[in-house]
């Protein structure tokens, strides 16, 4: 242990320092495993044990972060330490040095208030917003951060990667603010009735019954950020409007917030026809993952063709998320990364 910087925290609260250290110390493990350092606690305090002042400061003030949070009453899992680290890793990389409110917190040494390093409530509440009513989305990846900037600056955004990344989530969540805030005044949200390995044309029912199970997702969006009610009545009243990319063809959408999901499993020339629907006032989302596109004869996919010719025109801001921004279950970062090895040529392997 010679040569190695120490830092001790002690916390006031027996309780909730022991929801901090986790059951058998279990949140500081992976806590030490995410940060390469050595935490060891006892009673209510934590000692952390780094190469430099600088990682021992940065654990020292996420444990500080995290502590805050539970005094505020927000729970702690493997989840929370994961996305709240991987924020706040994406923050240090980038240079970012978030300011510390309030005085020094329980025996938190000066140089560790000043130094950069993980906050869990100021790197993963960048972009907190207010959606509707009491509800309120926060990004938690530094690509994230990046995507919600580029839905707030450009009329059309492309948000683009793998599943979990909360893609379609948060443009929904931008979506539905700003109808609440009045900046448009209605939501259009389509995807491609593309059959993703099934087949579901025998299913009984009208056209809108046959293709309500593609449309399901938005809706599970919605209905994460608004009472059930509410988003009937929106539908009713046509202030919310979810429909297949086939009905946006002949229109001109002027003061809309339109969102394009699973845009991989267009082609081309629905692609062009989606993107020519923008009117005045109005703002598009484009969303879709390349590695999962389910057209089929392997025809060219309108997402990958979009962003070919269309990466330099002024007004468009192509967002790519990559798999450290993975939100789910960990095990779904760890699936998209082995897929994308297994897809890799044997150059390509080489260089990782």
């Amino acid at each position: 242990m010679a040569g190695l910087t120490r830092r001790r925290l002690e916390f006031a609260e027996t309780a909730l320092a022991g929801e901090l250290f986790g059951p058998q110390n279990a949140h500081l493990r992976r806590i030490a495993s995410l940060s390469g350092t050595r935490l060891s606690s006892r009673g209510n305090a934590v000692t952390i044990s780094a190469a430099d002042d600088a990682a021992a400061d940065g654990v020292a003030r996420f444990l500080v972060r995290l502590y805050d949070g539970l005094k505020a009453g927000r729970g702690v899992d493997e989840r929370v330490l994961d996305e709240a680290w991987r924020a706040a890793s994406g923050a240090v990389a980038a240079g970012t040095r978030p300011p510390v409110s309030g005085p020094a917190r329980e025996g938190l040494a000066p140089a560790a208030q000043d130094a950069p390093g993980a906050t869990v409530e100021r790197e993963t509440g960048e972009g907190v917003f207010r959606v509707f009513g009491k509800r309120s989305v926060a990004v938690k990846s530094a690509g994230q951060r990046e995507y919600l900037r580029a839905i707030a600056e450009a009329d059309m955004t492309f948000g683009i990667g793998p599943a979990g990344t909360g893609k379609t989530y948060l443009a929904v969540a931008m979506a539905v603010a700003a109808l609440a805030e009045r900046k448009v005044k209605r939501l259009v949200l389509t995807r491609p009735a593309v059959e993703a390995g099934e087949k579901l044309g025998f299913l009984p029912g009208d056209m809108v019954e046959k293709v309500n199970p593609y449309l399901r997702p938005l809706y599970d969006a919605l209905n994460d950020m608004l009472d059930f009610d509410r988003v009937q009545e929106m539908l009713a009243k046509g202030s919310i409007e979810i429909a297949p990319l086939a009905f946006m063809r002949g229109r001109t959408l002027n003061d809309a917030f339109i969102i394009l999901d699973e845009a991989q499993n267009t082609t081309p020339e629905q692609m062009k026809m989606f993107l020519t629907r923008l009117g005045f006032n109005s703002k598009a989302v484009i969303t879709g993952d390349v590695t999962q596109i389910d057209l089929p004869d392997k025809a060219p996919s309108g997402l990958i063709h979009a962003r070919r010719i269309l990466d330099k025109v002024e007004g468009i801001r192509f967002v790519l998320f990559e798999e450290r921004d993975v939100i789910r279950h960990p095990l779904v970062g760890r699936i998209v990364n082995a897929y994308e090895r297994h897809t890799q040529t044997p150059a390509e392997k080489e260089k990782r």
